[in-house]
């Protein structure tokens, strides 16, 4: 009589049964610990605890355990349930290492995703294959011969849509471009976010095109996102014949260079194209910024070639007529405690002129050449703080003012901004001392506000940093 121990099932069902459990936990214990570190490797380590180690004790119990024939149905079910699992353990892991832990900007995160899809289904095959060769003795070399002709006869039946699969495995390889960059194309203009099969998926900004990979791959395209950090927006203005080039010059790139789209370290710059033409280039940090740059920069050259005299469109500025620089002396005589007299013999001298919104109506640290008087608008006083962020002071109205250091030659502690379009009345340097000569207790009010302001900053600043 044999005896239990000199049995060859004895080992196997002995080790099935320790090593069972203890894969189980300590299988549990890692999955854990992946999932409290966010791990993209926690969803294979699942598929291992759960499906890949029990059908796998599974089979060893049926074939060495029990000792059913490898050729059994039964056996052959649980090894073809198990080599699937396997496929989609090797799948989820190649992704889970390969691309979804990818850092922003490798090859591994700009890989389209057409080449992930050929790539899961070359594994799929393979192993497919495997598993009908090796546990139901299948014929894989007829089969494969059979799907080689339905191959060709599909394709010759669905040849608009494979040539489409071609011309875009074609256009991945030549990689014109990647996921994220801007391209213009004849029937498309915006960002490509994604490259299947059979088309080209551009977001336009106004909806989603969807461009077949044949049409892209046959027509000239530009590449706006090619070299990177060299797009530039480039705008067309028209000035009067009479304007200066210099100044029309001037006025752009001033005008261009306080744009918050302008790219950091960038420089624009303007040429006249023509009799009338001007051209500014303003190299912007992304081609989606290109809208919103031109429309700002349209706005605000209306405003600074109306400040500067010049003749946008060779209109004509009548704004500034002497009824409506009466009516704003008017409003800010009480701050200036101007009496009739004085707003009479002021008309003449003092300027009055508009803002857009959002800009900049002096700077921090500038030197101010005049004082501005707010007729009509609101205006942000703001400063900016150590890690550069933009803290606000206050907000002045109707009827405040601007540039009290004019006096002084002393730099200003705030930058100033319009919220709004604003109307100002502007007093060069003279005027204002010619005023403080007559009405000495001025200097008292000047200094009053230099220190209040001063004040606020010190309080807007605090704040910011509690």
């Amino acid at each position: 009589m044999t005896s239990i121990f000199d049995s060859e099932w004895f080992y196997w069902a002995i080790a099935v049964a320790i090593g069972f459990p203890v894969c189980l936990v300590l299988l549990t214990e890692l999955h854990n610990a992946l999932l409290r570190r966010n791990n993209a490797l926690a969803r294979p380590v699942h598929l291992v605890r759960n499906y890949i180690l029990p059908l796998g004790a599974l089979l060893i119990l049926l074939v060495q355990a029990i000792q059913i024939n490898g050729e059994a149905t039964p056996v052959r079910v649980v090894a073809t349930v198990f080599g699937f699992v396997v496929l989609v353990l090797l799948l989820s892991g190649l992704n889970a290492t390969m691309f979804q832990g990818a850092p922003e900007g490798s090859w591994r995160k700009r890989i389209p995703s057409i080449f992930l899809d050929v790539a899961r289904f070359a594994v799929i095959a393979v192993g497919v294959g495997i598993m009908l060769a090796y546990i139901w003795g299948a014929n894989v070399g007829g089969l494969f011969t059979a799907l080689g002709v339905s191959s060709i006869v599909l394709g010759l039946a669905l040849q608009n849509s494979v040539g489409q699969i071609i011309s875009g495995l074609l256009l991945l390889f030549e990689q014109p471009f990647q996921l994220g960059d801007w391209i213009d194309a004849p029937t498309a203009r915006g960002r490509v976010v994604e490259v299947n099969w059979r088309a080209t998926h551009i977001d336009t900004g106004t909806g989603m095109m969807i461009m077949p990979n044949s049409a892209l791959a046959a027509a000239s395209f530009k590449n706006f996102s090619r070299p990177a950090g060299t797009h530039a927006l480039s705008v067309t203005t028209t000035f009067s014949v009479d304007d200066p080039p210099d100044d029309v010059i001037a006025m752009l790139n001033r005008v261009a260079a306080m744009l918050p789209q302008l790219r950091p370290g960038a420089t624009p710059s303007s040429v006249r194209s023509g009799a009338m033409e001007y051209s500014t280039g303003v190299p912007v940090r992304s081609p989606a910024d290109d809208f919103a740059a031109k429309s700002q920069f349209m706005r605000w050259v209306w405003y600074a070639s109306r400040r500067a005299g010049l003749h946008l469109d060779e209109a004509e500025d009548e704004f500034a007529t002497t009824e409506r620089v009466q009516t704003s002396l008017r409003i800010i005589a009480p701050t200036l405690r101007l009496s009739p007299e004085d707003q009479e013999d002021l008309v003449t001298r003092v300027r009055l002129t508009r803002y857009g919104a959002d800009e900049y109506l002096q700077y921090s640290g500038q030197v101010p050449k005049r004082m501005t008087f707010i007729v009509n608008g609101r205006v942000r006083l703001a400063v900016t703080d150590d890690t550069g962020g933009i803290v606000p002071v206050r907000t002045l109205e109707s009827g405040d003012f601007l540039g009290q250091t004019a006096l002084t030659l002393e730099p200003v502690t705030a930058a100033a901004y319009a919220l709004e379009e604003v109307t100002v009345l502007r007093f060069d340097r003279d005027v204002i001392e010619d005023l403080v000569s007559k009405k000495p207790v001025l200097l008292q009010d000047f200094g009053r506000a230099i220190e209040e302001r001063r004040e606020s900053l010190r309080r807007a600043l605090a704040a910011a940093q509690d």
